[in-house]
């Protein structure tokens, strides 16, 4: 069974005004997401600025959104690194945490080969018990988890699940899906292409526009499994300039301005990211207004 089936939020780390966690914030985030339809919390995933907290914010940011998610849905922790040890200490410590699953990114920087991927999630996957989906960010990592290596991890380590599919190659997609017969539970990462994946077996997605319209990207996720395809359709075009808008600078830098627009004080980034220029987030309000998320 699929660790969660629809609308993945990629939550963000809400931070107070001297940069610090706010605990309080990411409370009332998670409760309006549970509230709003949301399928599931990716909490310290890429927009949560995982690569910005310290290992020990790290487990505590995990430890409260379990706390806070109070088993209503399961909470995913992102536990990947650029360190092979080091992501096996932050899995068991989201382990320990009490989370229903782990999303992996790829080791950054490091650009390691098929082979060296095989031995990072191997390690991974035999530290913990907990099932594990790959995150497949290339754009971001440097790194691209090829189709092969994905299925023969998906065939070869028991607890390895899924795949969070972020390449935008709706084409490397399909060909994973085959090389696993479709059994792989791959998730979206792409906001725009979500029902295209869905249309290749793909149990839902990882979702940064959840964040801000989390309701939508839920019933559009229902709409497709419960056959209307039109109607998923037409709410995954609906979004498209939104999506757009919060991918115009690099994320999560948009959606923490869209948040922060709707009155939901997330507060700033941490450094080196920086708040969004004058013009992009112009054009962000303006694609919040037309989506009707903003007045």
């Amino acid at each position: 069974m699929a660790i969660f089936k629809g609308a993945g939020v990629a939550i963000v780390t809400p931070m107070k005004e001297n940069e610090e966690v706010n605990y309080d914030r990411l409370e009332e985030l998670i409760n309006w997401q549970i509230d709003q339809g949301t399928d599931c919390i990716i909490i310290v995933g890429t927009t949560g600025e995982s690569s910005t907290l310290t290992t020990e914010e790290h487990a505590k940011v995990i430890r409260a959104a379990v706390e806070f998610t109070k088993h209503r849905i399961p909470v995913v922790a992102g536990t990947g690194s650029n360190c092979t040890r080091e992501a096996v200490h932050l899995s068991k410590e989201a382990e320990e945490a009490g989370v229903d699953g782990l999303l992996a990114v790829t080791p950054y920087y490091n650009k390691a080969t098929q082979g060296g991927l095989i031995r990072y999630y191997t390690e991974i996957a035999e530290a913990v018990k907990l099932p594990i989906i790959m995150y497949n960010v290339p754009g971001r990592t440097g790194c691209n988890i090829l189709p092969e290596t994905a299925a023969a991890l998906f065939r070869d380590v028991e607890n390895i699940v899924g795949l969070k599919e972020a390449t935008g190659n709706v084409a490397q997609a399909a060909k994973t899906m085959y090389l696993t017969d479709g059994k792989l539970d791959l998730y979206s990462g792409e906001d725009g292409i979500v029902v295209p994946l869905l249309s290749l077996g793909a149990k839902g997605v990882i979702s940064v526009w959840s964040n801000i319209a989390p309701r939508d990207v839920h019933e559009m996720c229902m709409a497709y499994f419960n056959g209307d395809v039109k109607k998923a359709a037409e709410l995954q075009l609906k979004a498209q300039p939104l999506v757009e808008a919060l991918f115009s600078e690099v994320n999560p830098i948009p959606v923490k301005k869209a948040l922060n627009l709707m009155g939901k004080d997330v507060g700033s980034l941490r450094s080196p990211l920086t708040e969004m220029t004058e013009g992009a987030a112009e054009k962000l309000a303006a694609a919040m207004r037309e989506y009707g998320i903003l007045a």
